[in-house]
């Protein structure tokens, strides 16, 4: 691929050349573009953001014309920001939890109702059918509506965070569709979580605060036209997933932390502290509606809406003999996240094959995966013996509801049925019901073993139909049952209870597919309440997550891969080292002059569609030819919206900022941009010349063509670029060699153009799914 081509071409290159991400029909196949990638359910062009400052002239004056009333205004609207993403998003995760209790607890309780009758057919048709209407109504509106918000949304918000921008992702459709999406899909039972889409739903309401209006329906807010550009949004939307996680767990600090550890891949000082203001107004928030609802006045079911797992018990004390089992905790769980990982990656290339035949197929595969999930939920309980009555119980037993420890569904009176309790309830009740302190006598072995097998299935196959899905909660369901079952299988050998084990076994496998251990450690922390664990789950996921790196990458990571989006990682490939970006870098390179003809440009825009141009000064203007810097292709097309042109090639006396502001050259956040095609010139114009001088960034970042392609990645990722300009080593050539842009550093590329690398790369290659099978 020429380096003209290289010059950030964002899927307008050739279609012929453009390969299919991994989740495409063509298994066979792998992405070596990164010019395409999978948006919802389709292949859609993606482009880089724009984090460096294009410095020209007219953005030194813009900022020279500010004064301490404007720059003031500048720093007060972030903090302002901060305080109003985490208002929303704590308002939405309220909204959201409030109303998957309230949905999910009549539909139990009308069940309930009818088995208590003895009318257990019809318990199972209203049971199944409240369960099928609640999935097709989020399987129908995003199928239609946003195919962007299907999934958890956390791989999508990571690559845009790494500089990788796909169309929708972000728009109010998509916000619409989450938010109501993932409330629907949660209440029917189906085996997903409502973390995932929190963080997306946090991103997304960043993203529009950060808008500043819309110049199509004349809304513009001039106040918030500072941060119309990526760098600002990429704070903010950092800013909006770390609420989206603290509103979900109820975990500001775990919040902050994920979103420095798992989100975001640049980070500073000032940023931490924005972050950690939002999470607060998050937490002091929900602290006040959970107040609210603790007073009955958040509906019948209102007052299991927040999650708080409470498992603080005084008399917590381990021993060094309680060490050995926590380190088999650790491992196995490593190993059953790299399982769960493997075995979720090849279900989505399977369902990705069903949804690329179009919405019905889409929204038939969510109606099955729902009706086999309703079966699998009503139907396995009565493979589990009733049990009598604990005689000392902190709640009624039998429970005659939605919530509770003790389920009675088919039993008689003064027995209950613990597999009922677990299985046939939501997820967030699952999981207190497995964290509760003094439960040790309350489930028995046989029905741990046929929850935790059932959750490793449901959450396999529920998570890639076309809703609104997420995976935190479900991880830590399956890892909570198998800590159980630990716990039952150690029994009085351990000072540690059931309840305990379980939270060490929902760490460890979170830890094993996951791949994070402080931001996991500190939201458990925060969700349970319990310090004195804090020295026994920093080893479990220590532990799981160096087991699990040894078979393959974490599961956000895995769906970013296949769905083609090119993230640049914080390390090179050692094969790196030993290229120069010159052998990465080919010609011709399409340059500009600084006073160019108009014609020329107009032609060039037409028949490419890169995103920036060198522009170069040639005698007469300069002795020999020189770099003067780099132009962007919106800046070229509202300059010649302008029409400043020139009749003859002369450098322009003519003041900028009288005919232009910084508005005109404000990225846009959403929707499609200016297009070369819808601008008309006239013969007489295509003939005159127009200067760029003003508007091309003069400092842009260069590189030597001798410098190694490693240390070229590192200064690419760290400072965001999305161009990087090669000079030649020998002056007197060509001022430019090339431009490296994000596609340049894709492995697949770099092994494309050197396939002798590729034996080496392929011995620690990380995302390497078939070492799982050497495990077995």
């Amino acid at each position: 691929m020429p380096a003209a081509e290289a010059a950030e071409s964002d899927g307008g290159g050739d279609p012929e050349s453009l390969t299919q991400p991994l989740l495409n029909s063509q298994r066979s196949v792998i992405n070596s573009t990164s010019q395409v990638a999978i948006v919802g359910a389709k292949l859609c062009p993606i482009e880089s953001l724009d984090y460096e400052i294009a410095e020209n002239d007219f953005f030194k004056q813009d900022w020279r014309a500010r004064g301490r009333v404007q720059i003031f205004q500048y720093i007060f609207m972030k903090w302002l920001l901060c305080l109003l993403i985490g208002a929303l998003v704590s308002l939405v995760g309220f909204f959201n939890n409030l109303a998957v209790e309230n949905i999910a607890g009549i539909k139990f309780v009308v069940t309930s109702n009818m088995m208590l009758t003895g009318r257990y057919g019809m318990a199972f048709l209203v049971f199944s059918v409240s369960n099928f209407v609640l999935t097709l109504f989020p399987a129908v509106i995003t199928s239609f509506i946003s195919p962007t918000a299907a999934g958890s949304g956390i791989p999508e918000v990571k690559a845009y965070l790494n500089g990788v921008d796909a169309p929708g992702i972000f728009s109010l459709r998509t916000l619409f569709v989450k938010i109501f999406g993932s409330i629907s899909a949660v209440a029917s039972s189906l085996f997903i979580g409502k973390a995932g889409p929190m963080v997306h739903t946090g991103a997304c309401i960043a993203f529009q605060l950060s808008q500043g209006g819309s110049k199509k329906y004349h809304l513009t807010w001039r106040w918030l036209r500072y941060f119309k550009n990526d760098r600002d949004r990429r704070d903010l939307i950092t800013c909006g997933s770390a609420a989206g996680i603290a509103a979900s767990f109820r975990a500001p600090v775990g919040g902050l932390l994920f979103a420095l550890e798992e989100m975001a891949s640049w980070w500073r000082s000032a940023l931490l502290w924005r972050a950690f203001f939002a999470t607060a107004v998050v937490a002091i928030i929900l602290r006040a509606l959970i107040d609210v609802c603790l007073s009955g006045k958040c509906g019948l079911f209102g007052k299991g809406g927040l999650i708080m797992y409470d498992v603080t018990s005084t008399n917590v004390a381990y021993h060094l003999s309680d060490v050995p089992p926590v380190l088999v905790l650790g491992v196995v769980g490593g190993l059953l996240g790299a399982v769960y990982n493997f075995l979720l990656a090849k279900v989505l290339r399977v369902y990705s094959l069903i949804n690329e035949k179009g919405k019905v197929c889409k929204i038939l595969l969510a109606s099955w995966i729902s009706i086999f999930t309703s079966c699998l939920l009503f139907g396995l309980p009565w493979l589990a013996s009733c049990k009598a009555c604990p005689a000392i119980a902190g709640e009624a037993c039998p429970t005659i509801g939605r919530s509770g420890n003790y389920k009675k569904f088919q039993c008689p009176n003064g027995e209950y049925n613990d597999l009922a309790s677990l299985i046939f309830n939501t997820n967030d009740d699952a999981i207190k019901n497995l964290f509760s302190k003094g439960t040790d006598s309350e489930f028995q072995f046989t029905s741990m073993i046929i929850f935790f097998l059932t959750c490793f299935v449901l959450s396999i196959v529920s998570y890639g139909v076309v809703v609104p899905a997420g995976l935190f909660v479900p991880v830590i369901v399956m890892g909570a049952s198998y800590g159980r079952i630990v716990g039952m299988l150690i029994g009085s050998r351990s000072n540690l209870n059931h309840g305990l084990f379980a939270v060490l076994g929902a760490a460890s496998l979170l830890g094993g597919s996951m791949r994070m251990t402080v931001s996991l450690c500190v939201i458990l922390l925060e969700l349970t309440n319990n310090l004195l664990l804090l020295p026994l789950m920093m080893v479990v996921l220590l532990i799981s997550k160096t087991v699990a790196d040894a078979f393959n990458g974490n599961i956000y990571d895995i769906i970013m891969k296949a769905k083609g989006f090119p993230y640049l990682e914080n390390h090179a490939e050692p094969y790196m080292r030993q290229l120069t970006v010159g052998d990465v870098v080919t010609g011709p390179l399409q340059l500009f002059n600084g006073i160019e003809k108009v014609g020329n440009i107009v032609h060039v825009l037409k028949t490419t569609k890169h995103n920036a141009f060198p522009v170069i000064d040639e005698p007469p203007i300069s002795v020999s030819p020189v770099l003067f810097g780099l132009i962007l292709r919106a800046h070229l097309i509202e300059l010649l919206k302008g029409r400043i042109f020139s009749p003859t090639p002369e450098y322009s006396e003519i003041d900028v900022l009288q005919h232009f502001s910084a508005d005109d050259f404000a990225k846009r956040g959403s929707g499609h941009g200016d297009s070369i095609d819808d601008i008309e010139f006239s013969e007489e114009e295509l003939e005159m010349y127009v200067d760029l001088h003003p508007f091309t960034n003069a400092s842009p970042y260069t590189v030597v063509e001798t410098m190694s392609l490693a240390k070229a990645l590192i200064l690419f990722r760290e400072v965001g670029l999305r161009h990087l300009l090669v000079i030649p080593k020998v002056f007197g050539r060509s001022p430019v060699v090339g431009i490296l842009t994000r596609h340049d550093f894709m492995p697949e590329h770099i092994l494309g153009l050197h396939p002798s690398l590729i034996r080496s790369r392929w011995k620690r290659l990380r995302f390497q799914f078939p070492r799982i099978l050497k495990f077995f």
